[in-house]
């Protein structure tokens, strides 16, 4: 009985395919489905890699014809005035016929018209000069965009306004990455200067500038069209100036925004401004700065109180660093103190100028 229960149970399994066999009992359709997946993959990625192409094609065409239709430069304002100091055709600007003379170093993307709230307020007792360093404003453009560099520009340009000798040595005013320059300029002709003063700056390396990899992603012809569009929009000129000097500054009118804006125009402007980023905010190592103690000229440290481009022990760092009298802060300024808070400035001037005669005697 049992032999033949066997038997009929194994002929039955031969017949229908549904036997006690693992493999029989498998859907059939799961080995057709599987190498369809792979395909489907492939078929997606080659698309999505065609679709990139497609639009970075298209992207790039747009990029090269937007930068040939606004190829064209802009012209400097009119009336500018130019000397040469060392090897750099330099612009600059003068105010006042009596007293002391002050020399404005600006920073970073700055040019003369920084000063154009301070310097008048200087002018009443001061005779002042502005420059615009090389790489910025309205002076030629030739790197390196060095502190080396800028510093014999700064000295160049005081042989040139007859500036050094007895009677006619200068304080330096040096603005953000200016006080690097001015600080330099002590260090190699202490005996040319009455004085130096760092505003909004400390003068040191600190590797400040955009990451290492930004000269491999932002290349042309993008990175043209994108530093010509944004120069193309107020908006974004406005919030830049507005977060960097604060609700005490006076709004940007039309001759406000071509102040800032020209300068970024000019023939020669887009390849300079490349190269300064690449090199990042120029400054000189700590031990160089400290260098500046055992110089024997009256030092001035004036930073704005909410300036967020440093940490809040910066001025007082910086003061302890250079043999400073204590730092000067002025309340609700942020980085651009010239601008939002000229009398505080002119005040502080006028007091270092006062520790200069004082020095002199």
């Amino acid at each position: 009985m049992t032999a033949d229960l066997r038997q009929a149970t194994a002929a039955a399994g031969d017949g229908d395919g549904h036997g006690d066999d693992p493999q029989a009992s498998a859907p059939p359709s799961l080995p057709a489905e599987c190498p369809q997946r792979p395909r489907r993959s492939r078929r997606w990625l080659r698309r999505t890699a065609l679709g990139c192409a497609v639009v970075l094609a298209v992207v790039t065409a747009a990029s090269f014809v937007y930068n040939g239709v606004t190829a064209g430069r802009a012209a400097p304002p009119g009336g500018l005035r130019y000397v040469q100091a060392a090897d750099i055709r330099t612009r600059y600007q003068t105010w006042g016929t009596a007293g002391p003379p002050v020399v404005l170093v600006h920073g970073a993307f700055e040019s003369v018209d920084t000063w154009s709230r301070l310097a008048p307020l200087l002018a009443r007792d001061h005779r002042v000069y502005a420059l615009d360093l090389t790489g910025d404003g309205y002076s030629d453009r030739h790197g390196p965009y060095t502190v080396d560099h800028f510093t014999r520009q700064v000295l160049g340009f005081l042989d040139a306004m007859h500036l050094g000798g007895p009677g006619e040595r200068p304080l330096l005013v040096g603005h953000s990455s200016g006080a690097a320059v001015v600080t330099e300029a002590a260090l190699r002709a202490p005996g040319r200067l009455g004085g130096v003063m760092l505003l909004d700056g400390d003068a040191l390396d600190t590797g400040a500038g955009p990451p290492p990899a930004f000269k491999y992603v932002l290349i042309d012809p993008y990175r043209t069209s994108l530093l010509r569009l944004g120069l193309g929009i107020d908006a974004v000129i406005r919030s830049v100036y507005d977060t960097q000097c604060g609700p005490a500054c006076p709004r940007l009118d039309a001759a406000g925004l071509d102040q800032w804006r020209r300068p970024l125009r000019v023939p020669g402007a887009e390849n300079a401004l490349w190269s300064m980023l690449a090199a990042g905010v120029p400054g000189l190592p700590a031990n160089q700065v400290a260098r500046l103690a055992g110089v024997r000229l009256p030092k001035s440290v004036v930073f704005g109180a909410q300036d967020d481009v440093f940490t809040r022990q910066t001025p007082q760092e910086t003061a302890r660093r250079i043999g400073a009298p204590p730092v000067t802060l002025i309340p609700g300024a942020r980085h651009l103190t010239m601008i939002s808070s000229p009398e505080a400035v002119a005040t502080a001037v006028d007091r270092l100028t006062a520790a200069s005669i004082t020095a002199s005697r």
